[in-house]
Parts: structure tokens; sequence; C-alpha cells
């Protein structure tokens, strides 16, 4: 079940993730090379990188690293919001 739930994060980690990219937000602006168009795949790797290894981790029995991925994607998800109704 855990694994679900990590993986279902995932998704939703993805969606906002380019959704922030898609955005147009000045911010954007002042990331590194590789994380702006058209080099954005860099990013969207990384972000895979981190779901695989968490999805690795929890199939195998090590649970408490979905609380970790958990926690990662509500701070994704509060900063996504934050960039994309420009309160930042």
């Amino acid at each position: 079940m855990p694994l679900i739930f990590v993986f279902l994060f995932g998704i939703a980690n993805f969606a906002l993730h380019k959704a922030v990219l898609n955005s147009g937000h000045p911010m954007l602006a002042q990331l590194p090379a590789l994380f702006r168009p058209p080099g954005r795949y860099f990013s969207m790797a990384f972000e895979f990188v981190l779901l695989l290894g968490t999805m690795l981790m929890v199939s195998g029995g090590a649970d408490y690293w979905a609380w970790g991925y958990a926690g990662y994607s509500a701070m994704n998800g509060l900063s996504a919001w934050l960039i994309l109704t420009r309160r930042v």
C-alpha cells in the first residue's frame, strides 16, 4: 500500500513540476541553465530518480521512505501553489 501512495505522490509531483516550469514565472529566469527550458529535462530526470529511488526503498520494506516522500511532496505542493498563484 505505501508503494501505491508513493506512486500517486510521484504523479502529482510531476504534474506540479511541469505546471511550474510552464508558468512563465519571473523567478524561473534565475534558475541555472540546466533547469530552464529547453534544459528542463534535467530537472524532470532528477524528479524521476527521486521517485524511482523511493519506490525501490519502499518495495524493499523501508516504509519510512514513504513518509519522507510524502513530506517532500507536501513541500512541493506548497511551493508550486505559491509560485502558480504568484504569491512569491
